[in-house]
């Protein structure tokens, strides 16, 4: 009889964590080989550290026989961008197994984001190999990211997922029955203590300092460079207006430009003492560590695990702007946007989160998932009938946009007759009449 290997694939230290976390809980069916396959999808790789290159890995990686590198298998090609012709793919999968000392091997994936490049590559690759996911952060309570094809979905076994958001269960992989697993709080932790205890010295911050996280929105296309710069001194700003006189800056591990003058400036207008963390380490492994006063950022995955996992004081800034610019509507970022829109403080307000009650909460997810993906999702309009019908006012208007659910018929879309009149020509003339007279009459 072969032998059985799992080839665990991972594009973050946070996924590796989890994945300790999960073997660590028997998530997974016992194996003779446990590989991680580590992949770099940075905009430019060469500038980014990949996860078994960060601190803290040393013991994470004890839980697996192998590493072994998916940039290097595929090179030059961008992990992101490729995927292998359909007639390649049986050479392919032999190739693979030469090269990694399958042979002939019940090979079984775990993978994040199965819908898209690389995990979808190496689904595609070892074709009919039973599928594990576990879940990318917040993006897992989203729907799944377009139609994936049944001759992958179909083979998911479980869900994974940490309990960021409690009582929430994740929408991902629910259109093929998937079942969601929860990874146990208490393996999570354990794994990211054995990476703090690994990563060696790092700048210690002193008592009361605020720890801002920085993202990669620029380079995702979401945010210009000089919009993400404003950002994060927002954040600063935001801190030293709390009362904190100390802040240190966490630039994100994928991020191509790490900070600017810009922060160090408005620090130094407002006599704040800035720090720079530049090491790519876990953020968890600084609120472990640190114990930060205050945790500020935009809508990270890190801003739950804080609040959620160590019990620390959180704040989120500029969540309003992230969610008129994230296109396209369908984008997967838009469900953890509102999840810290919705659960979080805002920063600059001071004011705490009106948290929706839990099947209100439930409820708005659902609705947001039937707007972001209705044909894959069909069965879900009643629900967001009701919830857009009972609670469509000034939030929901930043959650769902108006054209969206004109096109959906949903509450809160504009008529259908009147939708008309904006393909009127007659009518359109008019309004340019009245734009022009009401300028007239201001002059």
């Amino acid at each position: 009889m072969s032998r059985t290997t799992q080839i665990f694939c991972a594009s973050t230290p946070y996924g590796v964590a989890t994945l300790a976390a999960a073997i660590e809980s028997g998530c997974f069916p016992e194996a003779e080989r446990r590989v991680l396959l580590v992949c770099n999808d940075a905009a430019t790789p060469e500038t980014a550290p990949a996860p078994d290159e960060t601190p803290g890995f040393a013991p994470l990686r004890e839980h697996f026989d192998d590493v072994l590198s998916w940039n290097e298998t595929i090179r030059p090609f961008h992990p992101a961008a490729w995927t292998p012709r359909s007639d390649d793919v049986p050479l392919l999968q032999r190739h693979l197994r030469l090269l990694w000392g399958l042979g002939d091997d019940r090979v079984e994936l775990v993978l994040e984001s199965p819908e898209v490049p690389p995990a979808l590559t190496v689904a595609q690759v070892f074709t009919g190999a039973p599928i594990h996911v576990y879940a990318d952060g917040l993006m897992g309570y989203g729907p799944t990211r377009g139609k994936l094809d049944p001759l992958v979905g179909t083979r998911v076994r479980q869900l994974l997922h940490l309990d960021l958001v409690p009582g929430l269960t994740p929408m991902l992989l629910t259109e093929f029955d998937v079942p969601a697993r929860v990874v146990p709080t208490h393996a999570f932790l354990k794994a990211v203590d054995e990476a703090s205890d690994a990563a060696g010295a790092l700048p210690a911050p002193p008592d009361g300092a605020a720890l801002l996280l920085g993202q990669y929105l620029s380079a995702l296309g979401v945010l210009s460079p000089g919009e993400e710069e404003d950002l994060h001194v927002r954040m600063v700003r935001g801190a030293a207006g709390r009362g904190h006189r100390t802040v240190v800056f966490k630039p994100h591990p994928l991020a191509p430009v790490r900070h600017s003058r810009a922060l160090e400036t408005e620090a130094e207008r407002l006599g704040v003492d800035l720090t720079v963390l530049d090491a790519p380490v876990l953020a968890e492994v600084l609120f472990a560590r640190a114990r930060p006063a205050l945790v500020v950022g935009c809508f990270s995955t890190a801003l739950f695990t804080a609040s959620a996992f160590y019990g620390l004081p959180v704040a989120r800034v500029g969540t309003e702007r992230l969610l008129e610019r994230l296109t396209p509507y369908q984008n997967g970022n838009r469900v953890p946007a509102v999840l810290a829109d919705a659960l979080l403080p805002d920063l600059e307000s001071g004011e705490g989160a009106d948290v929706p009650p839990g099947d209100e909460l439930k409820d708005l997810v659902t609705a947001l998932g039937f707007t972001m993906q209705p044909q894959v999702h069909p069965a879900l309009r009643p629900v967001a009938e009701r919830h857009l019908a009972e609670h469509f006012g000034p939030r929901a208007r930043r959650y769902f946009r108006r054209k969206r659910l004109t096109a959906l018929g949903l509450p809160g879309g504009v008529p259908t007759r009147l939708a008309l009149l904006s393909r009127n020509s007659a009518a359109r003339r008019v309004v340019r009449r009245a734009r022009a007279l009401k300028k007239a009459v201001r002059r």
